[in-house]
């Protein structure tokens, strides 16, 4: 269990300080200007989706890139994460992101928040916020919410509450996409996660990987 909760919390905060130079210049994959023939996806999240610690090809976005090449579905997928983010930082940043086509969003936030104790409202709201941004500058996106968790050390009642803000967001608007925990299967495993026990190794992102691609392969 204590692994667990060190994975499930550790997507967002703690790894703001530990980032390297090498991990900040890979946070962002931008697909070339000049490509509009593929479809785009785009992936905005904290260090799971940025692929702390491990090559940018073992990311789940790259993962899902090589899915999709496979499939023979013409789409771009963009890796739009950033190491430290949070629901408020990334309802900032969207905007300049949503200067280019998409088709696709697959929003992962919120681990940050609850390692920090944000008022859940405050969590929900700014989710929100993201994601009718992007439906109102792209009405026809699909949209995929990532669900997070957190421990129970931050008292029973907030963490119930944290975890039904992805289900309550998904229930309020059929056009958004749950994945219930995006960390499934990964999550308390030790050798799916790296040596300090909070981001996944690149077989842990596999998995990941795995469980956004049935998630979404049907919506492509």
């Amino acid at each position: 269990m204590i692994c667990f909760i060190m994975l499930t919390i550790g997507c967002g905060g703690s790894d703001t300080n530990q980032n390297t130079t090498e991990d900040k210049h890979k946070q962002i994959n931008t697909p070339e200007k000049n490509n509009t023939d593929k479809k785009r996806i785009l992936f905005f999240g904290n260090s799971l989706t940025a692929g702390y610690g491990i090559e940018l090809s073992e990311t789940f976005t790259s993962l899902i890139q090589q899915k999709v090449d496979s499939a023979g579905l013409v789409y771009e997928c963009v890796n739009a994460g950033v190491s430290g983010e949070t629901t408020a930082s990334g309802n900032s940043r969207i905007d300049w992101l949503l200067e280019d086509q998409v088709d696709v969003f697959i929003l992962e936030l919120g681990g940050n928040d609850g390692l920090r104790g944000i008022p859940v409202d405050e969590t929900k709201k700014n989710l929100k916020s993201i994601i009718d941004k992007v439906i109102k500058k792209y009405p026809d996106a699909v949209i995929v919410l990532a669900g997070m968790q957190i421990p129970p050390n931050m008292g029973p009642e907030y963490s119930r509450a944290f975890k039904d803000v992805y289900s309550d967001l998904a229930n309020a608007d059929k056009r958004i996409h749950l994945i219930p925990f995006i960390l499934e299967g990964v999550g308390g495993v030790a050798e799916l996660n790296l040596p300090d026990g909070i981001h996944p190794t690149a077989k842990g992102h596999k998995i990941v990987a795995n469980t956004i691609w049935e998630e979404i392969n049907g919506l492509l």
